[in-house]
């Protein structure tokens, strides 16, 4: 919308550079171009502007199938006023002098000119593609269909419009039908994430048996070489019991001919001993049994003198000697009483022995 300025009865108007003015007064163009800048009086001024930028102008219709299906099209479609002189005359762009508003709806005549010249185009190629070809490749032909039918359009040019691009955003079912074709894409996609967890289990469940066997391989190999160290160990113990055994055999050997050795040393130390302590002895003996001899032969001698000497003495002499030898080996008497019948019984006896020895 221009920008105008009111001064004591004048307007000025400030357009933009997007928006062509023309000027008339009094039926006679004035001023004519985008970003127009000038004063004039609004009784006598009829001022029309018309956009030249690019616009976008949405679209959403309905059209049916050759299957008998609704589908909603939505559509952009960008066109801008190539000639603005043929679109205002064409078409209302005129302006309120005071306030620069348009005084009717040209904007809104020509979306509904471009909208209703796309439909009928979009119309006419859905009304003979299937609802399943219109979703995989309807918004394509749908785009070239409304393309090729705006740019043969002969309104268009008239009008001094120019569409610059058609875009086609989406062909849509009905909600029931789009359910309805959904569900066997969900039910393919759920089979396909059931499937893809059951690979994902089974690669799992494998990887965890691979994990399972290569634990079990690696026992049974600890276990082989437990194994193997057990022999090794029994194998070293029975080595070294044998060279303990060997040892000690050979320890006994020698202590065992070390014992001969000093047994049979002891023994011949021992026979010497006993040869010198037997020689001694014979020697002991023999010296013992000169000795026994000789004295015998005095005692011999001995009691022979004193036979000889008792068989010259008289028996009175003798008793004498007796009582005398009887005395010295009886034992000390500090008193005797002799009792008058032992002294006579022992002079009797004296008596007797003395008179019956001459006889």
């Amino acid at each position: 919308m221009a920008d105008i300025t009111r001064r004591l009865g004048w307007r000025h108007l400030r357009g933009a550079p997007t928006a062509h003015v023309r000027h008339h007064r009094s039926g006679v163009l004035v001023h004519d171009g985008p970003g127009l800048s000038f004063w004039y009086r609004s009784l006598t001024a009829t001022l029309s502007e018309v956009p030249v930028d690019d616009r976008e102008l949405a679209m959403t219709f309905h059209a049916r199938t050759s299957d008998f299906q609704d589908v909603a099209v939505q559509a952009t479609v960008t066109y801008r006023v190539s000639d603005p002189t043929v679109a205002a005359t064409r078409l209302d762009f005129s302006i309120d002098p005071d306030t620069g508003a348009w005084r009717g709806t040209p904007l809104e005549q020509l979306g509904s000119l471009l909208t209703e010249t796309a439909q009928q185009h979009a119309l006419d190629v859905l009304a003979r593609t299937s609802l399943a070809s219109a979703l995989v490749d309807g918004v394509a032909a749908v785009r070239e269909r409304i393309a090729a039918g705006l740019a043969a359009e002969p309104r268009l040019p008239a009008t001094g419009i120019e569409v610059v691009a058609v875009r086609v955003v989406a062909l849509r079912p009905e909600p029931e039908v789009e359910r309805a074709l959904r569900t066997p894409a969900r039910e393919q996609i759920q089979q396909d994430a059931d499937k893809a967890t059951y690979e994902r289990r089974a690669v799992a469940v494998e990887r965890e048996r691979a994990i399972a066997e290569n634990e079990l391989a690696s026992q049974i190999e600890l276990a082989r070489r437990e194994e193997q160290l057990v022999d090794q160990r029994g194998t070293n113990a029975r080595r070294e019991a044998e060279e303990l055994a060997a040892a000690d055999a050979v320890r006994a050997g020698a202590e065992a001919a070390r014992t001969v050795r000093l047994a049979e040393a002891e023994a011949t130390r021992s026979l010497r001993l006993a040869e010198a302590e037997a020689t001694k002895k014979v020697r002991l003996a023999g010296a013992e049994a000169q000795a026994a001899r000789e004295v015998g032969a005095a005692r011999a001698e001995a009691q022979a003198a004193w036979l000889r000497v008792h068989g010259d003495a008289d028996a009175a002499t003798l008793n004498a000697l007796t009582g005398a030898r009887l005395a010295e080996n009886l034992p000390r008497i500090d008193s005797v009483t002799v009792s008058p019948d032992v002294l006579t019984g022992l002079l009797a006896k004296l008596g007797n022995g003395a008179g019956g020895d001459p006889a």
